[in-house]
């Protein structure tokens, strides 16, 4: 997967929400990335942080579900079933890292497909910097 990267939840929630700090740079990067025909790749789990970031934001439940469809219906978006493989790869990232719970399946995702993590959270860029090339948009 040479052209695939792993996307955090918080880019995509930039991207998403129009007001967010990082919604310029968000569009931006994507753009730039799918001018190059890149595949994005994320742990399921990613739907679940998109619904919850945005309704928690927006406090609008259906805006949240609209978003995880408009995602789920991506083309270049593949998503990675969080079996007992990538929950353990998970837990051992957790435990050398201790980095949050969600971050610890981004970061084992793109170590196990050998591909770049995008972020936007500083904390994890820094500490997955111990096992996978880390790139945060500007």
């Amino acid at each position: 997967m040479s052209d695939a990267i792993v996307v955090d939840a918080s880019l995509w929630v930039a991207r998403l929400v129009q007001g967010d700090a990082f919604y310029a740079v968000s569009v931006g990067w994507f753009a730039r990335q799918r001018a190059t025909g890149s595949l994005f790749v994320a742990p399921a789990l990613l739907l679940v942080e998109v619904a919850a970031a945005i309704s928690r934001r927006t406090g609008d439940g259906e805006l949240a579900q609209r978003a995880v469809d408009a995602l789920q219906a991506l083309p270049d978006l593949r998503l990675v079933h969080m079996d007992q493989d990538v929950v353990r790869a998970a837990t051992d990232v957790a435990a050398r890292l201790g980095v949050r719970g969600a971050d610890a399946f981004y970061i084992a995702v793109a170590q196990r497909l050998r591909v770049p993590l995008v972020t936007l959270d500083k904390d994890q860029a820094q500490r997955a910097q111990a096992l996978v090339k880390v790139v945060v948009p500007q």
